[in-house]
Parts: structure tokens; sequence; C-alpha cells
């Protein structure tokens, strides 16, 4: 059995179930107020970036797809109360190992895809640079997640601190 295996042989035989993947969403819609939606696809029909799903009749974001311009367009029109006034992303984005950068090889195409300047290059002896990302300055959009040569980055559920 390979090393990086998911799910163990224990597992598997007794059956246990795998915690769902996180699904990052649009702006306004937290994982308590997307109870609310129907699945009724009206958001989906205006976006104009055409980067949302509907998975399990809820809606998702697809920042693999492109990045959110956040227009509001999808709040706009949706019928019930899924959208909140913020428009805040209740996610932001991660780096893996599985960078280019990380493996020795020049790359920068998350930095320079990122229109908020949340990704910055940290200078290192003998390779190149490494993506240091900013979560106070990463508002989702994931315009840096389509680009990424290697599939490195993935959307994460924003961590609120206690304060303010």
């Amino acid at each position: 059995m390979p090393a990086a295996a998911s799910i163990s042989r224990r597992q598997l035989l007794k059956g246990r179930a795998q915690p769902k993947p996180f699904e990052p969403r649009p702006p306004g819609v937290d994982p308590i107020s997307v109870a609310s939606c129907t699945g009724c696809g009206e958001c989906l029909e205006v976006c104009p970036e055409r980067i949302l799903a509907l998975r399990d009749l809820r809606v998702v974001l697809l920042p693999e797809m492109g990045e959110c311009i956040f227009c509001g367009k999808c709040a706009e029109v949706c019928p019930e109360p899924v959208f909140s006034e913020s428009r805040l992303m209740a996610h932001l984005v991660d780096i893996s190992g599985d960078c280019l950068a990380r493996a020795g090889i020049t790359c920068m195409t998350c930095r320079d895809a990122c229109p908020e300047a949340a990704i910055s290059m940290r200078p290192r002896i003998g390779g190149p640079f490494l993506p240091v990302l900013d979560p106070e300055l990463c508002n989702g959009c994931g315009a840096c997640v389509a680009p990424c040569p290697s599939q490195a980055i993935t959307a994460i559920p924003r961590e609120y601190s206690d304060e303010g």
C-alpha cells in the first residue's frame, strides 16, 4: 500500500466514512447560510465568470475554473437568505508541498496572478524563491488557483481570531 494513501486498510474494512472535502462558497455565503440554498441555480446563470456550481443542491465556488470578481450578481438574484451583506469569502487559499518552487523549479505564477498581492516570494539560498501567503491580504478570489501549473493551490476554511 502506498505511503500517501488517504485511507488505511482498517478504515476500509470497517467502513468508516471519510470527512467530506472542503468546498469553497461564493462571497457572503458561510457554512450556516448555505443551508438555506434550495439549488434553484439562478446564481449559476448570472455569474459572468461561470465559476459557480451546485453540489448536493448547494452552491459552491470552483476556483479552479477562474477568479471571482466580487460582482455580487449571484447575491442579487438569490431568492433565499443564502448571501449575507458581507461580501467576504469564508475561505482563503493554501499552497501545498506540490508547489514547483518547493521542488526546485522557478515559478512565480501564483504571485503574478494575485490581484491583492497576498502572495510574495521569499528568497532562499540554493533554490528558487518560495511563495508565502499573507492570510490577511488573501480575499479568497481564486485568481491564483487556475494558473498554477502544478495544481498546488486549494481553498481552505478561513480561521477567524476571537479578537475584534
